[in-house]
């Protein structure tokens, strides 16, 4: 029974035992009170004012008055507002009433409907720490996950790690040539932070050589191309990708250093994943699955050996798949993950987390899936969303303008810690509840900062 109908059953019984008038409980009317008055429900009292030829205060206070004396364990106070009883429900009702039912019903939530999603979200590069921009794709993919389970969905949530390319060697090359043998436990800097410094490193040696290039007479297009440092970074990849045994002991102790710093953050926000995916892994079915493509005619290749989909009559143009020299594209790996991923979990529907620069992209992928029949081409689903800028702009890993997740969260517990001591209302808590509040109060404030915007909006 409903405490619409229950609170209809005692105002019956009251007026009967008060003043001797029968009324059925389906001729009430309980509302919602409004927000802007005090009380929980709303006894609406126009239907027996005049019978009963009682003022509505008086009738109010009367039948408040009665039904707080008969059901002391239900309402705690009553005011009459006009012809409108408002009465306020005890929070022990409440409490009594979840533990009653609870473990029957799960309120909010919805039974299994059989449906199987992946939601891949929060795409780290292994160059750079976390920061404020991942933090609103954490946030949307974990929140669109949960609310998928609590409405029947079987949900995964993975993650698939930029691990492998250029932009990696950068941190790599710069770690060689000035760390000096330094590592995150001999500077005490968190692993991520440690990887990322170099990462800034390695550009601000390039624009320096960029910069000397230019002034010894050199073009600005040749210097980008002769920066000794670009020119070992190109070296490294070329080295990673032939398996060069220093090269791929530099990259997994580099990487390492990274996930340890990752981990801290992620267990920090509360991400979590099924299984996290690696894109030095993917782009090897991603081949295959270019190679499978060439065998249907799906994919085409051209004279100099690249290959190629044409999508010219889907509104689009010819997309490269797969590099003259063999090596893959971004596509590449996305193709090999999609069928890794449908092969390990046999979904429904695949949510990507991706932010909107990548609209086109993801646009491709889709329609390579479904010229390809894969089963699962249909569900693949882009929740696209909109980038975060600084006031200054947007923000650059590589020039060290970002807002670092580690710090911001750091400065919310802070932010959190000097305004509850102002109130003076946590003299009693112990060290521990003091740590769990701010925590608490810092990444709620920050959530709640991040998901109020639109995903489609910046």
């Amino acid at each position: 029974m409903s405490i619409v109908n229950e609170i209809k059953g005692f105002v019956a019984t009251v007026l009967k035992d008060l003043y001797q008038f029968d009324v059925a409980k389906q001729d009430l009317t309980i509302n919602s009170t409004k927000p802007e008055f005090e009380g929980d429900y709303t006894l609406v009292m126009f239907g027996f004012i005049k019978q009963l030829k009682k003022s509505p205060d008086q009738l109010g206070s009367e039948i408040g008055d009665a039904l707080l004396k008969e059901n002391p364990a239900i309402f705690t106070a009553h005011n009459t507002i006009k012809g409108f009883l408002n009465l306020t429900v005890a929070d022990a009702y409440w409490l009594d009433f979840l533990q009653k039912n609870y473990a029957e019903t799960k309120f909010g939530s919805s039974p299994a409907n059989c449906q199987k999603v992946i939601v891949e979200y929060s795409s780290p590069n292994t160059n750079k720490p976390i920061h404020l921009g991942h933090l609103r794709n954490n946030f949307l993919g974990w929140s669109v996950a949960q609310i998928l389970k609590e409405s029947g969905y079987e949900t995964i949530k993975s993650c698939i790690v930029n691990d492998r390319g250029i932009h990696i060697c950068k941190s790599m090359i710069a770690w060689q040539q000035f760390a000096n043998g330094a590592t995150p436990q001999s500077t005490g800097t968190k692993g991520d932070h440690f990887v990322g410094d170099y990462y800034v490193r390695f550009n601000d040696e390039y624009k320096k050589q960029v910069e000397e290039l230019i002034a010894g007479g050199m073009t600005k297009e040749l210097a980008e191309k002769e920066a000794p440092i670009m020119k070992g970074t190109q070296q490294m990849l070329l080295d990673w990708e032939n398996g060069k045994p220093d090269v791929i002991e530099l990259w997994k102790k580099m990487n390492g250093w990274v996930y340890e710093g990752f981990d801290v953050t992620y267990k920090r926000i509360g991400s979590d994943f099924a299984k996290m995916y690696y894109e030095s892994e993917t782009y090897i079915p991603g081949k295959k699955f270019v190679e499978e493509g060439l065998k249907t005619g799906v994919f085409f290749k051209k004279e100099d050996g690249s290959v190629w989909i044409d999508l010219t009559e889907d509104g689009l143009d010819e997309k490269l798949v797969l590099r003259k020299d063999g090596t893959s594209v971004y596509i590449t790996q996305d193709l090999g993950l999609a069928q890794e991923k449908y092969e390990d979990f046999k979904y429904d529907q695949s949510i990507y987390v991706i932010a909107d620069e990548q609209n086109y992209h993801m646009k491709v992928l889709k329609l390579i899936l479904q010229k390809s029949n894969k089963p699962y081409a249909d569900g693949i689903y882009h929740l696209s969303y909109g980038m975060v800028e600084l006031p200054s702009g947007r923000m650059k890993s590589r020039e060290g303008t970002v807002v670092d997740a580690d710090d911001m969260i750091a400065e919310m517990v802070n932010v959190a810690k000097n305004k509850t001591e102002e109130l003076g209302k946590v003299k009693d808590f112990t060290e521990d509840e003091l740590i769990e509040l701010y925590d608490t109060i810092a990444l709620g404030a920050l959530k709640f900062f991040l998901l109020r915007v639109d995903p489609k909006k910046e």
